[in-house]
């Protein structure tokens, strides 16, 4: 738990600095999520696609193999209960959480739908890797040299992104995460308002 107060108290911090006078911001970091809005979003499902991206492609050895693995961890993720969800096959890792907000059926609705964007979206390339965060949840997998023989493709087509597409990505999903946590501390501050303005 300490690692999740560091993370989330770190992102205060970065939310209040870049967005200081915002009525609605979200950040996701590796370890924690934040969102705040002047409009309520509790427990309101949102499987809208904030960012997805996938990893170069991985060459040199069976690419039927990643695939078989990265699904035979998707599946794992899909059917596994919880609002936070992590699996294996192999050196295909794969991790999906959903905000805790959502009842358990919500969530695994959206992570169900973060699985079949990574398959759609990563699929095809043979990506390395592959990052779908919705509005509610996030699915993430990643792939190292499977059999020890794999290169990885910074070029290829549907896998590949320039360092400066990434930072464009990164710059986007700073900015949502802004937004949310924002939106998080007026829905927070106005809870607060009404509290102590009802004594």
């Amino acid at each position: 738990m300490p690692d999740c107060a560091m993370c989330v108290a770190h992102s205060v911090t970065q939310i209040g600095t870049i967005c200081p006078d915002s009525t609605g911001a979200a950040l996701q970091l590796q370890g924690c999520f934040i969102k705040y809005d002047n409009t309520s979003f509790l427990g309101v499902e949102d499987k809208s696609v904030l960012l997805s991206k996938c990893g170069p492609s991985i060459m040199g050895y069976n690419q039927g193999e990643l695939m078989s693995r990265r699904d035979a961890v998707l599946a794992g993720l899909s059917s596994g209960g919880g609002p936070y969800r992590v699996g294996a096959s192999g050196k295909v890792q794969g991790v999906a959480q959903c905000v805790g907000d959502l009842s358990m059926s919500e969530c695994q609705d959206c992570v169900s739908e973060s699985m079949g964007r990574l398959k759609k979206e990563c699929g095809s390339g043979m990506a390395a890797s592959g990052d779908v965060f919705l509005g509610k949840c996030y699915a993430r997998y990643s792939a190292g040299s499977i059999g020890g023989g794999g290169s990885v493709d910074s070029k290829s087509g549907s896998g590949g992104s320039s360092s400066s597409s990434n930072d464009g990505e990164r710059a986007f999903a700073i900015t949502i995460g802004l937004l949310a946590g924002v939106a998080l501390i007026i829905v927070f501050l106005s809870f607060l308002r009404k509290v102590v303005g009802g004594k």
